[in-house]
């Protein structure tokens, strides 16, 4: 579980989140919505401890965030963000054998067990022919699913995922959105797809200059009465098949 209370954070005197509250539990997704800039990438900084609160508290399974010593941070909280891995001259394969790093004590080397992990999680966001290729060398898109899959491979118990569909195509968004429902893990995720977060988020949270405009599930957020004020746009809701979908117009 992961856990922010009245969480405060400021840039200067410029402030970024105003008292926002989030609960994730086990098993649940958790997806963070709103216009850009109203503090998505912010909170989750926080949530991973990035960025340490003016006021508040975040908490990791009841524990203070400050008081989990970083290696067991490391092997419990796994994150994925938008700024990628830099431009050091790994592999793909070298690249989420990353994700095993916490695992290890000092000066142990990988085992054959790491490499099996770091290779099946190549194959469940389906790069494995990449495992060779160098990693500064890839497209956006597949950058996104090798840092996903480093994510995979640290086995962590809740995971953290800055806009995790940026730059891939429609059939890995879905795809790796998929994969993220059928961990039994903690995960919160920005989201700017609304449509996506309808689809996949057990919960979402709108944000909105800083603080939290509505939390519930997809059905009780993503309305035209919630939706509209905060992003400025008509909304449509649409049922096929049992599913949601918003359809989008501008306001007159």
């Amino acid at each position: 579980m992961i856990t922010a209370e009245d969480v405060v954070f400021a840039y200067g005197d410029t402030l970024v989140l105003d008292g926002v509250r989030v609960t994730a539990e086990r098993g649940q997704v958790v997806g963070l919505i709103g216009p850009n800039g109203s503090g998505k990438t912010t909170l989750l900084r926080t949530l991973y401890a990035a960025l340490t609160p003016r006021a508040g508290l975040v908490s990791l399974d009841d524990s203070p965030l400050g008081t989990v010593p970083q290696r067991e941070l490391a092997r419990r909280l796994a994150v994925v963000v938008q700024e990628g891995s830099g431009e050091l001259p790994l592999t793909v394969a070298e690249t989420v054998l990353l994700g095993r790093s916490p695992h290890l004590g000092t000066f142990q080397r990988h085992s054959l067990q790491d490499y099996r992990i770091a290779a099946a999680a190549l194959s469940r966001v389906g790069v494995r022919d990449l495992a060779d290729r160098v990693f500064a060398g890839l497209s956006g898109g597949e950058k996104q699913r090798v840092l996903i899959a480093r994510a995979l491979a640290q086995q962590a118990d809740h995971l953290l995922l800055d806009e995790p569909t940026n730059h891939l195509d429609i059939r890995y968004q879905h795809e790796i959105l998929q994969l993220v429902r059928t961990l039994d893990v903690t995960t919160v995720v920005v989201l700017h797809d609304l449509n996506l977060a309808a689809r996949y988020c057990d919960e979402v949270v709108l944000l909105d200059h800083g603080a939290v405009q509505a939390t519930g599930t997809p059905a009780t957020v993503l309305c035209p009465e919630v939706l509209e004020p905060v992003y400025g746009i008509g909304v449509r809701r649409v049922s096929t098949d049992g599913e949601l979908h918003l359809l989008f117009r501008p306001l007159r």
